[in-house]
């Protein structure tokens, strides 16, 4: 997936920083959705700096974010909306890239978490 990060800030009137810069490199490249301790080793910002960053692409709606059973926050960029599956056990997080339509008429759906035993702690 090509980003264009300097055209996703300057669509959303964002200043162009390193630290964001480095940031939305680390999220476009991954597959998965993660957390400060994911990236932590990765990046050249403190904690502080990172989540008011985060904070700053979520109400932007550049990324989603959403809470994992082990109660840590996990972000992904926003391209494709799609549900994801937490094992209450391991807390690993999965991608599910078809489970189907889920149609609620009237409503909008911003995320779909499901939450169980994944196949390795089952």
């Amino acid at each position: 997936m090509f980003m264009d990060i300097k055209n996703i800030m300057k669509n959303k009137n964002m200043r162009f920083t390193v630290a964001r810069t480095e940031l939305l490199e680390i999220l476009i490249k991954e597959s998965k959705p993660v957390c400060y301790e994911d990236v932590k080793h990765r990046i050249n910002m403190d904690k502080a700096t990172f989540y008011r960053n985060i904070a700053k692409f979520v109400d932007e709606d550049i990324v989603n974010s959403f809470e994992s059973s082990d109660k840590k926050s996990y972000f992904e960029m926003k391209v494709d909306s799609h549900p994801h599956f937490i094992c209450n056990y391991c807390h690993s997080i999965k991608c599910i890239d078809n489970l189907g339509s889920v149609v609620l008429e009237g409503y909008e759906v911003e995320s779909i978490i499901l939450k169980g035993k994944c196949t390795l702690c089952r």
